[in-house]
């Protein structure tokens, strides 16, 4: 609260009067409670029901799934599958990678009406949009505590979410951390009950740890339309445009940089005048002449016009004017994800290369573009605790096998029961098409057998059950790699019964421990990283 009060989220009067009642709490309720009044005098004007913390008597932790699990690569890179409530997995995933998560990208369900009063999300769970800030805050708290200082989080949202979902960014992470907000094209037609089409994009939120500390990369300029003409020097220089005149009266007046320029018998001024007119060149008359005399410049229309190369340009130092070959890079769009190779229909056809049916997953080419646009992120650890589909562990290794690195994917999926959802609604076409893919390949009717079977097929080339019967591998080869998968099970911190106890059931090597020697350090080990694990939600 002090924090709080400190960053002017509440009044110093809020703070003293609830210091006041804290003080005078007789029980740990009374006081989540009344901590609870400070949190919801939310800066950025917009009120909603966190859920709180509370601690529980049951240790949540990894457990190995064998069933799915498989190594084929001992030198090879060994990725992430995380099966159950993300919440719980982001908790245990603190005790190995507080601090090391280099990127997380997620796409959370979210409503689809005007006023988020009620909206079908997956299989039909009603979520009201007070739900989806409450069950987004506990996990980006969480979230932030795993990315390394230099680490960046994208988040997809509709535009009817996008800016209380933004507002909710701006508490945890900082506004002065947010990077941009970029519009991604979902599709270029679509149906519509208005004069107007609203359906053509959403968005990805992104906000840094530390925005001071990021680097983002620079795109290459290579195949750029712009440079679109050639003369003798495009083997050294690349092609060339000739978007902007010599003269310009933009830049203001300055008597120095108004002269005249003969060619070919032929006496140019700025502006096309003698006369002063507000016109100059933007270029010296030491560096026209080492232009003219190098060929970076061109005649036409009665105008001078500088020639601008892909690969080279004219740069300075103390000896004077030289050509200086480059690689020519541009600053990262907003507008980078306006692209057809980034809407829906490509998503869809990446899955049905693999078979596989799912509601509007995200094309691979749009995490790998956001991967990329991180800089020295080959050795990144990547993160996305809402997995789907698996589409952001695909994107890892394709990057991983296109340009070189060694990034790792952790993926975490809800485990729910396809039965139960078809109950709910039984005339859901895409749970019938997902039940009917579980049956063919003798899977458990779960919705984390989908996203496993993804990610094995392009890993291995092969489903669970041995057949290769989907295109994509036809056109492929394997990726390769090593998928460790996890489900969260859960212990009591009281429990003494031989072989169960929690220092007898939790593995310190699926956190990246080696095995200890003595069960006095695997006691002290369990006692200090455990605790937080035994933390559930408030039920609402």
């Amino acid at each position: 609260l002090e924090k709080r009060k400190d960053n002017q989220i509440i009044e110093p009067e809020t703070y003293n009067f609830l210091k006041k009642l804290i003080e005078k709490a007789e029980t740990a309720d009374e006081v989540l409670k009344i901590a609870k009044l400070g949190t919801t005098y939310k800066r950025t004007g917009f009120h909603f029901s966190p859920q709180l913390e509370k601690t529980t008597d049951t240790i949540s932790y990894f457990k190995k799934n064998t069933d799915l699990s498989f190594s084929q690569d001992k030198d090879g890179i060994t990725h992430k599958l995380i099966i159950g409530d993300n919440y719980k997995a982001l908790l245990n995933l603190l005790i190995q990678y507080r601090g090391k998560i280099d990127i997380i990208y997620i796409d959370p369900p979210y409503g689809k009406d005007s006023m988020g009063e009620f909206a079908k999300t997956n299989y039909n769970n009603n979520i009201t949009r007070d739900h989806l800030l409450s069950m987004l805050y506990p996990r980006l708290l969480l979230a932030r505590q795993l990315l390394s200082e230099t680490g960046v989080i994208f988040c997809s949202i509709d535009d009817k979410n996008q800016a209380y979902v933004k507002c909710l960014f701006d508490d945890i992470f900082s506004e002065n951390n947010f990077v941009s907000l970029f519009p991604r094209l979902t599709v270029k037609g679509g149906k519509t009950q208005t004069d107007l089409s609203t359906s053509n994009c959403d968005y990805i939120l992104c906000f840094a740890k530390h925005i001071k500390q990021v680097s983002f990369s620079k795109i290459s300029m290579e195949g750029d339309t712009a440079f679109r003409y050639s003369d003798k020097y495009e083997n050294v220089r690349g092609k060339y445009h000739t978007k902007q005149a010599l003269d310009t009266e933009s830049l203001g007046y300055l008597p120095s940089l108004d002269y005249p320029i003969e060619h070919e018998g032929i006496i140019y001024y700025p502006g096309g005048t003698k006369e002063q007119n507000g016109y100059r060149w933007t270029w010296s008359k030491d560096l026209y002449d080492f232009a003219i005399k190098n060929d970076f410049v061109e005649f036409k229309n009665g105008r001078i016009w500088p020639k601008k190369y892909m690969k080279a340009k004219i740069s300075k130092n103390k000896s004077g004017y030289y050509i200086e070959y480059i690689n020519k890079s541009k600053n990262i769009s907003q507008l980078e994800f306006i692209d057809n190779l980034f809407s829906n229909s490509n998503g869809t056809r990446d899955l049905q290369d693999l078979n596989i049916k799912f509601d509007y997953p995200k094309p691979v080419n749009l995490i790998k573009s956001i991967v990329k646009m991180l800089e020295e992120n080959e050795n990144a650890i990547v993160l996305d605790f809402f997995a789907g589909s698996g589409t952001t562990g695909q994107a890892v290794m394709e990057l991983n096998e296109e340009v070189g690195g060694n990034r790792q994917y952790i993926c975490v999926q809800l485990n729910e029961n396809l039965d139960k959802a078809l109950q709910a609604d039984t005339k859901n076409q895409t749970i019938q098409n997902q039940i009917a893919l579980c049956d063919k390949y003798k899977r458990p009717r779960e919705l984390s057998e989908i996203t496993a079977e993804r990610l094995r097929r392009v890993m291995t080339g092969k489903c669970y059950d041995g057949s290769s019967d989907f295109e994509w591998i036809k056109k492929h080869e394997a990726l390769g790699g090593n998928l460790d998968v996890y489900n969260i099970a859960e212990v009591a911190n009281f429990e003494t019964t031989a072989g169960q106890t929690p220092f007898d059931v939790i593995d310190e090597t699926l956190y990246g421990k080696e095995k200890f020697s003595s069960i006095q350090e695997k006691i002290e080990w369990v006692c200090s990283n455990f605790e937080h694990t035994q933390k559930r939600l408030e039920e609402k």
